[in-house]
């Protein structure tokens, strides 16, 4: 049979569902337009500032710069040596506007981008306010091109998350819907910028989680809107790596001891930057200022450390890679002339840890994917430079553990060892140390503390507000109706001659607020509701004249025996009742019983606790 004839086979069979899918894969590929877009842009605002706050007005330039990097050749040479005192002016003054701009007008930009969009994921139903990506591009590049330690990948998370919350809410898309486009959006955003498409699709479905459950309907959307936005930011940037590195390859098993050492130490390493990352910010927000200039604050010690650094060290300009993105460091660590020795790099991760911290911490606006690197990366070639001494055979080259350390560490940090292992491999085309670097992220991930630098993660899908509609869902779709029937029993019933007395006696008796009408065959006419005896009674003179079948509503749209409780719910929602009666079918509409709503509550909670005796009323 010809292709085209199973594909009109399947259409003819659900039309909705591929109806449903088409659709939601489109936006998605708007998603990945707008998110390859926005990295762009994000990329040009970052290098303009950073290229005139450090390098026009204080001589500074991190140099060897990633092999991968777009220059510009019509921004402006520097003229001037470096002023390293300027290092104690320009990034406060950057702080400062920062903060102003953010905390007047999108409170919610401050701080690293990606665990905001975790956390409208889980909490907000996916909702992000329009103009918080457009504030989070200024706040951002302004942040980290006058010297603050912060990487792109939250900025240009949350670009693509608020255009995917932003399309939803045009669309008027359910709140599923919208929150995967959102997290397509993140992975879009991050797959571009890092030119790591395939990473940034399992970076959205495995960051939500600090376990190692994914959100499964994420993957296929993020997937398409990642390769989007990766073709749309590579006619901009061009397809090579970010990195370049030199030939490393994993031949010998017994490499994998030097490399369980790097686990232990990226996980220990990990530990100290989330535990001080947070104390930070416990520290800023107790200060009794206002949290406008709490940035500012931030930025004036980052560049303190950085001007500490600086002479401490002789004027060694590596140190400086505690500044900004510090990507210098790493491509520096991995060249094959490695003039840093394990203390300058050490140094480097311990430094970037602090101005991380201090920039991030005090509610100045960037990511922390890149430094995250920069420790990871800075760290283990420290400690591959140590092991390089000690068994050269078995660490052949440091630079191996640079990229591994890179894996590693963030792993460790953010609970995401399966992305963080293909993003790495992505940005620096290392896939030769895929195995090793599996090695360090599995094992680092498990030897890390509870503790994930995104606050906004959840322990499962089960604990997130945003499934625990669908888990009550699942739940009820496996017990049916007839479950609270008993064969041959019929419930309580009311014909529509009775009169107001006897319909209130008949009430009473049941001890229930709803009845069922019935002609001489038990078939359904409609119900009796409490409330509507009620209101009949408050009028006497009309008490004699007032029957069944003048107070009951005939639209009640009952339920079946094989009906699932989930659709019962549904019912329940619909006819705005408490009980409704369930009838043999809806031909005949006999009616065999009646199910309530504290019925289906408690079928749930037997599902959730365990076996409980099921009350009916």
């Amino acid at each position: 049979m010809p292709l085209s004839e199973h594909v009109m086979i399947l259409m003819k069979l659900s039309p909705n569902r591929y109806r449903h899918q088409i659709r939601l894969l489109g936006l998605a590929a708007l998603v990945g337009v707008v998110a390859g877009l926005g990295a762009i842009l994000f990329y040009l605002t970052t290098r303009v500032a950073e290229h005139y706050a450090l390098g026009v007005i204080a001589g500074y330039s991190p140099e060897p710069r990633p092999s991968g990097e777009v220059t510009f050749s019509w921004l402006p040479e520097i003229t001037h040596g470096f002023w390293p005192w300027l290092l104690l002016v320009v990034p406060t003054i950057g702080g400062l506007l920062s903060g102003l701009i953010v905390f007047t007008l999108a409170p919610e930009a401050e701080g690293h981008g990606t665990d905001s969009v975790i956390a409208a994921y889980h909490n907000k139903q996916g909702q992000i306010r329009p103009r918080v990506p457009l504030i989070k591009i200024v706040a951002s590049s302004i942040t980290i091109g006058t010297g603050g330690s912060g990487g792109r990948e939250g900025p240009i998370a949350q670009i693509g998350a608020g255009f995917g919350s932003l399309l939803g809410n045009l669309l008027r898309l359910r709140a599923a819907e919208r929150r995967v486009l959102m997290a397509a959006g993140m992975g879009a955003g991050i797959g571009a910028i890092f030119r790591a498409p395939l990473a940034g699709t399992i970076f959205a479905a495995e960051v939500l989680y600090s376990s190692t459950e994914f959100e499964p309907e994420v993957i296929i959307p993020a997937g398409i809107a990642s390769v989007i936005s990766y073709c749309i930011y590579g006619m901009f940037s061009g397809w090579a790596p970010l990195f370049h590195i030199p030939d490393l390859t994993f031949t010998n098993p017994w490499q994998l001891g030097p490399y369980l050492i790097l686990a232990l130490f990226m996980a220990l390493l990990a530990a100290l930057y989330t535990h001080t990352f947070y104390r930070c910010q416990r520290l800023f927000h107790q200060l009794p200022i206002y949290k406008h200039f709490r940035p500012a604050i931030g930025a004036f010690l980052t560049g303190l450390i950085a001007f500490v650094l600086y002479y401490l060290f002789g004027r060694n300009q590596q140190v400086l890679a505690v500044l900004a993105f510090g990507y210098s460091a790493i491509q520096n660590a991995m060249t094959q002339d490695v003039t840093a020795t394990a203390g300058i790099l050490l140094i480097i991760a311990l430094g970037k840890i602090a101005t991380t911290s201090l920039t991030i911490g005090s509610g100045g606006s960037g990511g922390i994917f890149g430094p995250s690197m920069v420790i990871g990366g800075c760290g283990g070639g420290a400690l591959g430079l140590v092991l390089h001494h000690g068994w050269p055979g078995l660490v052949p080259h440091p630079a191996s553990f640079v990229i591994v350390g890179m894996a590693g560490f963030f792993a460790a940090t953010a609970k995401t060892p399966f992305s963080t292992l293909i993003i790495v491999s992505e940005m620096t085309g290392g896939y030769q140390l895929l195995l090793p670097s599996l090695w360090v992220c599995t094992l680092s991930f498990i030897l890390s503390d509870r503790l994930s630098i995104y606050s906004s993660q959840v322990e499962s899908r089960s604990l997130s507000p945003a499934h625990q509609g669908s888990f009550v869902q699942k739940i009820l779709a496996q017990v049916r109706v007839s479950r609270f029937l008993t064969p041959g029993q019929i419930p309580p019933v009311l014909h529509p001659e009775e009169t107001l007395a006897e319909v209130t006696e008949r009430l009473s008796d049941a001890s229930c607020s709803i009845l069922p009408v019935v002609d001489d065959q038990t078939r359904l006419l409609g119900v009796v509701t409490l409330d509507e005896v009620y209101l009949a009674s408050q009028v006497s003179s009309l008490e004699p004249l007032v029957l069944a079948g003048d107070l009951m509503r005939s639209d009640v749209q009952p339920l079946l025996p094989e009906e699932t409780l989930d659709r019962a719910l549904e019912l329940f929602v619909e006819n705005d009742l408490l009980m409704l009666p369930v009838v043999a079918n809806l031909a005949q509409r006999q009616v065999i019983g009646m199910v309530s709503r504290f019925d289906i509550s408690s079928a749930y909670l037997r599902h959730i606790h365990g076996p409980t005796e099921i009350s009916h009323r």
